[in-house]
């Protein structure tokens, strides 16, 4: 588990525009939101993205820099936003599940045809400019996701007045 205030692991992911995603590079933004997804098998993923999707713009504009991550393939994350209509999100591919490990996520088994062997159940990480988290919500299954219409609230009232990060004791 990462501490809110203590330094996130490192991050540089491939993306589907064909550039290396790291927040290292968002130096200017209020938020770095990493969005942990299962894959291209998981239907609760493909309407929880959709979901994010429509939210980009007020995202942006509070100042928020967004990107979906999976441990799909290249060839599997493709598939993610053609077949979903991902044409907005910044979506990365091919995280290890050794580096899912390091940031707490919870790793499960293949059970049904088309999961992978091994995957990474979703999260949510906000990251501070300084590389510092400033809260997160991991979950072990597919279910009870932060709700984006919610967190674009708390986000507008926590940059208002500049709320510290919680949980940090």
């Amino acid at each position: 588990m990462i501490k809110p205030e203590t330094y996130v692991p490192e991050l540089q992911i491939h993306t589907l525009d064909g550039e290396t995603w790291s927040y290292a590079n968002y130096h200017d933004v209020k938020f770095s939101m990493i969005v942990f997804y299962r894959g291209y098998h998981c239907p609760i993923c493909k309407t929880y993205l959709k979901d994010l999707q429509s939210k980009l713009d007020e995202f942006h504009a509070l100042g928020i820099e967004t990107i979906a991550i999976s441990s799909d393939s290249k060839e599997r994350a493709e598939k993610t936003r053609q077949e979903w209509g991902l044409d907005k999100l910044k979506i990365g591919y091919e995280f290890s599940l050794e580096e899912g490990k390091k940031w707490g996520l919870f790793l499960s088994k293949g059970i049904k045809e088309g999961e992978p062997e091994l995957f990474t159940e979703p999260g949510l990480f906000l990251i501070k400019p300084d590389q510092r988290l400033y809260a997160s919500s991991v979950q072990t299954m597919p279910f009870s996701r932060p709700h984006f219409s919610e967190l674009l609230t708390s986000l507008n009232f926590i940059i208002k007045i500049a709320y510290p990060a919680r949980g940090e004791a």
